[in-house]
């Protein structure tokens, strides 16, 4: 593990200094931001593949709703029914999982190789690199610590907190439109049946892209530009891909 870890902290040294001459004392920040870009092209055919899966279980929506007056008094059978009807349509409901956990590997290399103080037997010189003011191996206490809220390190983190909340909020309008535009049946939760907790993910789901404030908070300015950069793409990509899906069209008005 301490060999792949130097070789990880090379790479990022190597990128860093193929962007200095247009970044300068910011040119790590930059290459985990290159990083990032680099892991979402990777995983993009998988985002691809759920926005695919997500279309074609809009489309069985019509099928699901005459399994449920079917099976109105048998939550049971509706279960079943609803997930042979997905298996035999080669839909899966977790496809959409995918590209997020593909991204956990590349999230944790960076967290730890910013949280370790040494990498190889060597000082980790990566901690001392920053983005503006902000070390990249610090986190947003230690900022605060340093000059407040509103401290040249603190700053940063205001920088990243507000776009973070830019894009949760434009990400939580397009989650509610959508499940608008499919709301659950009246007289129960039945959705809930259709995949063992489905329901407390529905639930909860356009309230997920908030937890990302957390995140940045809390683990090294490094690990979070990263996040960052993750979560934008991901707004911009879904964005694009999931364009023609019902719900979808009123939000990139407003939001235009």
């Amino acid at each position: 593990m301490s060999a792949f870890m130097s070789l990880f902290a090379d790479l990022v040294a190597h990128l860093a200094d193929l962007l200095d001459p247009l970044f300068h004392a910011s040119a790590t920040a930059a290459a985990i931001v290159l990083f990032t870009a680099c892991v979402r092209l990777l995983v993009h055919p998988l985002s691809r593949a759920a926005a695919r899966g997500q279309k074609a279980r809009a489309k069985l929506n019509p099928q699901i709703a005459e399994l449920r007056k079917k099976h109105a008094k048998n939550p049971e059978k509706l279960q079943k029914a609803v997930l042979e009807l997905h298996r035999k349509e080669q839909v899966s409901p977790l496809s959409g999982c995918l590209p997020s956990l593909f991204q956990l590997p590349a999230f944790f290399l960076l967290y730890h190789l910013f949280s370790s103080s040494c990498i190889g037997g060597d000082a980790n010189t990566l901690l001392d690199h920053t983005l503006f003011a902000a070390p990249l191996g610090g986190r947003w206490t230690d900022a605060l610590a340093e000059g407040g809220v509103f401290g040249a390190q603190g700053l940063v983190y205001v920088g990243l907190f507000l776009l973070v909340a830019a894009v949760a909020t434009f990400n939580y309008r397009r989650t509610k439109s959508q499940m608008a535009a499919d709301p659950l049946p009246q007289g129960g939760d039945q959705q809930a049946q259709q995949v063992p907790g489905m329901g407390a993910i529905t639930k909860v789901m356009p309230l997920m892209s908030f937890m990302t404030l957390f995140t940045v908070a809390v683990v090294p300015l490094a690990a979070a530009l990263y996040v960052v950069t993750s979560t934008t793409w991901s707004a911009v990509e879904r964005a694009v891909l999931y364009r023609d899906m019902p719900g979808t069209a009123g939000v990139l008005a407003t939001a235009g």
